[in-house]
């Protein structure tokens, strides 16, 4: 289809776009996953200046984002999000109660993902102050939920010096995003 023409996605690049979108979260919130459990709440929650977002901070920030687009944008659901306190809380969460939200808020956005056909990534949403396709939508939401997923993965390499293993395929090895164990 020509740049700026309207019509229909084929069915087969549509099924492909939604698999491809639905592996990749899964794939950043394995590595979220994992880098939350090697970070004590101390780290989770510190800040080395104000201008700088604690991990636990994105995390929300990422249910915040994937349940405006995609639960609600998307799948219709009322949208009730306050950006502001994503960032503002100071107050710890443990990373268990993190890890949680975080997988509700995505295996709810996985089953609005799984309800979408190929005739509706086209269809339009009014989302923050945006007039959008589902597809661009969802687009949006799996380049920023990576985006934040590299900020926690250079942070927790900071924090804790360790190489996290998730290339180690390409050597041979891998680590197991839920027990963090070098596996041949």
């Amino acid at each position: 289809m020509p740049i700026g023409s309207e019509g229909n996605i084929p069915a087969s690049l549509a099924e492909e776009f939604l698999r491809n979108s639905r592996q990749e979260l899964r794939t950043r919130r394995e590595r979220i996953e994992t880098c939350l459990r090697k970070l004590t709440e101390e780290q989770i929650w510190a800040r080395r200046h104000e201008n700088e977002n604690a991990i636990g901070n994105l995390v929300l920030h990422l249910c915040g984002n994937v349940r405006q687009w995609i639960i609600g944008g998307v799948g219709g659901a009322t949208d009730q999000r306050d950006r502001d306190a994503e960032f503002a809380r100071r107050e710890p969460l443990p990373a268990e109660d993190l890890l949680s939200r975080l997988r509700r808020t995505l295996d709810e956005a996985d089953r609005v993902l799984e309800g979408v056909g190929p005739e509706g990534l086209l269809s339009k949403r009014r989302i923050q102050v945006y007039e959008v396709t589902v597809l661009h939508a969802i687009y949006h939401v799996a380049v920023h939920f990576s985006e934040h997923t590299g900020q926690i993965i250079w942070a927790t390499k900071g924090l804790t010096g360790e190489d996290l293993g998730f290339y180690g395929y390409l050597s041979g090895t891998k680590r197991t995003a839920q027990t963090g164990k070098q596996e041949p």
